[in-house]
């Protein structure tokens, strides 16, 4: 079943009198369960097909389809809706609040979504990426892979269908990179969750099961392949 469904996705943006095209008649689909990484050369489209898929912005022309829901004729706050309910995000920045605690931000997506009983599942989704002693602490008294994993703890707390992750080790020393590598792969195998990985790091997109390449805003391969073991 396909949980992704990427149909002639085109955007477009004005540049300096002309029209610049950053993605071009991009079709894909990704099934469910399926681990995908989207790589490229620098400005190849990465980042901006990684926010058309997860409905953070509108394409110029095509049609995303995200767990069974069209998200064409969504405005914007129900296209948050969709996200909160099906979708988890890991960024290169973190992206965390920086007036709560490790235990608070975790909350936050669970929280928007009136869940029960949310601190004790933040505090065990803290406990499985190694910061079950860490809770009340703020994000400026975390190291930078302790934030990442506050934010792979955050991501996974409303159970999502699928987790878009955008370079999520990119800010990261080599050391604490392949420990994040490890955790996420983790976490996604245990929750069945879909993954789609935009990196730079050929090693990272060989640990998923599919690469999709970019090249000037086009398509240029998709392969399947064993994935390396994590």
């Amino acid at each position: 079943m396909s949980v992704l469904a990427v149909e002639h996705l085109t955007k477009t943006f004005p540049s300096g009198g002309r029209t610049l095209t950053v993605l071009d008649d991009v079709s894909f689909s990704v099934s469910e369960g399926e681990t995908c990484s989207i790589v490229g050369p620098s400005g190849s489209g990465k980042t901006t097909l990684l926010g058309l898929c997860a409905g953070l912005d509108r394409p110029t022309s095509g049609r995303v389809t995200l767990c069974g829901v069209d998200l064409t004729p969504l405005d914007e706050d129900e296209r948050a809706d969709v996200r909160n309910r099906h979708v988890g995000f890991v960024f290169q920045t973190f992206r965390l609040l920086p007036t709560l605690t490790a235990v608070e931000n975790v909350m936050v997506p669970a929280e928007l979504q009136g869940a029960a009983d949310v601190r004790s599942r933040a505090a065990d989704l803290l406990d499985q990426v190694g910061l079950g002693d860490r809770l009340d602490h703020y994000p400026s008294q975390l190291s930078g892979g302790e934030r990442q994993r506050v934010a792979m703890a955050r991501a996974f707390i409303n159970r999502p269908r699928i987790l878009f992750a955008d370079e999520p080790t990119g800010n990261l020393d080599t050391e604490t990179a392949a420990r994040i590598e490890d955790l996420l792969f983790d976490l996604n195998r245990t929750a069945g969750t879909t993954l789609v990985l935009v990196t730079h790091d050929l090693e990272l997109a060989d640990r998923t099961e599919r690469v999709l390449t970019l090249r000037g805003g086009a398509l240029e391969a998709d392969e399947l392949r064993e994935a390396k073991a994590a």
